[in-house]
């Protein structure tokens, strides 16, 4: 379900930004919020909270991807997934160079 959800949101963004440049943020987005969510599930002892974060929101992309796929289709996700973060590190230097 988790995978469903990702890629219907995946297809909302481009077809609403039509641009390489907002997908490439909205995976650093998502990747972010995963991220956090997964820290809160480990850092606050509400058993409720904890539990909901567990059973239905996985701890990042890279999760969702060995999750639905193995052998070299996993290989190419993983490696399309890190490609993305590189491509986010040059956008957020290049902005962060500008400010100066």
């Amino acid at each position: 379900m988790d995978l469903l959800i990702f890629i219907i949101l995946i297809g909302i963004v481009l077809f609403i930004f039509r641009s390489f440049k907002s997908f490439i943020y909205f995976m650093a987005i998502v990747e972010i919020l995963l991220r956090i969510l997964s820290f809160i599930c480990a850092s606050i002892p509400v058993n409720e909270i904890t539990l909901w974060i567990k059973n239905n929101i996985p701890d990042s992309i890279h999760t969702i991807i060995n999750t639905y796929s193995t052998g070299i289709l996993n290989q190419v996700l993983v490696w399309g997934l890190v490609i993305c973060f590189i491509i986010f590190e040059y956008y957020t230097i290049r902005i962060f160079l500008k400010k100066k």
